[in-house]
């Protein structure tokens, strides 16, 4: 029904190991005409058709911002952005908000914590300026492995669901109860034609169990997290978690559920979150290539260099180095011409 896109979860990086400056974004930036910086966004866009968006889930959205972000992306451009976390993470945003009040714990706290009209329609209002120009693509409804399936579990998500039934919704579960109640688990998200996310990531003893299979024709959702079994739950930094490179033999089984998948759907979405020093920019380049999509937009030579895996495949999209200016013909004093 028509291809795959496949993009990265998020377009900035710009601090950390981790960083992408000096890797997918070259270390010679040219500035954007009527501009003092390099717009990240657009040269993302010159080599993807989607984004992941994962500042949504710290704040909501701003109609501001999204309205800059349509504005700079080509037409057929698709944004999918996670639900903010207050949705999906009630502790977290607990913990959030005692970071910026401390001592405010308590009744007060739990009551803040609970989604409100206000809260979803926020959410809608922020992200209006994307749906009304054509390019949201689905809204990411990620839980965390904590949340389990029961009565209640499933009673809210259904009430999660039904608040944005307004858009496309790819729900994203992590642990494994949710599997195990397979035939439940189908009958909630098909009820609300939501896509169940179908994600790669290290697996333990919880972890959800998946056939990577689309459950509902609408459209199809996949997350690539990577492999780092090692430091998943111990690392130094957030990002470590997502150090991971796969390989391609790794990325065939994907990339042909995802060609089997478009088949059976009418949109279908894969992302690749394994973010650490640009490798889901690499490995996004590989899954293109092998569902025989075109590999567009220049890349850095240092990104080439670094991942030698992508050398053949943007062969002929190397950026350029820039071109030094001449140096000055020597002047010579007009005593020694006398």
């Amino acid at each position: 029904m028509g291809a795959a896109r496949i993009g990265t979860s998020g377009w900035s990086y710009p601090s950390g190991a981790g960083t992408w400056n000096g890797l997918f974004y070259p270390k010679t930036r040219s500035k954007r005409a009527g501009t003092d910086q390099f717009d990240e966004l657009r040269f993302y866009a010159e080599h993807f058709d989607t984004v992941e968006v994962n500042s949504t889930f710290y704040g909501q959205p701003r109609a501001d911002i999204t309205r800059g972000w349509a504005q700079r992306t080509p037409p057929g451009f698709d944004f999918s952005l996670k639900l903010y976390q207050k949705f999906t993470h009630p502790k977290m945003f607990k913990e959030a908000a005692l970071r910026t009040a401390p001592g405010s714990e308590g009744p007060l706290l739990d009551l803040l914590a609970q989604v409100t009209q206000a809260d979803i329609d926020d959410f809608r209002t922020g992200i209006d300026p994307l749906a009304s120009a054509g390019k949201l693509g689905a809204l990411l409804a990620q839980f965390p492995p904590s949340f389990k399936d029961s009565p209640p579990a499933r009673g809210y998500l259904a009430q999660l669901l039904r608040a944005f039934a307004a858009y496309p919704v790819a729900v994203e579960l992590r642990h494994r109860s949710w599997s195990d109640a397979i035939g439940e688990t189908l009958s909630l998200l098909n009820a609300f034609e939501a896509a169940w996310v179908q994600i790669d990531e290290p697996k333990f003893r919880f972890s959800i169990r998946q056939n990577y299979l689309p459950n509902v024709t609408g459209f199809y959702y996949m997350r690539l997290h990577g492999r780092n079994a090692a430091q998943w739950w111990r690392h130094d930094k957030s990002e470590d978690r997502y150090n991971y490179l796969y390989t391609a033999g790794e990325l065939r089984e994907f990339s042909e559920t995802a060609g089997a998948a478009t088949e059976l759907v009418k949109k279908s979405y894969l992302y690749t979150n394994n973010h650490f020093s640009s490798k889901s920019v690499v490995n996004a380049v590989m899954l293109k290539a092998q569902l025989g999509q075109p590999i567009e937009g220049e890349y850095p030579p240092e990104l080439v260099e670094r991942y030698p895996e992508i050398a053949e495949l943007v062969m002929g999209r190397l950026k350029a180095a820039p071109t030094p200016a001449p140096s000055p013909a020597p002047t010579i004093p007009v005593s020694k011409l006398l």
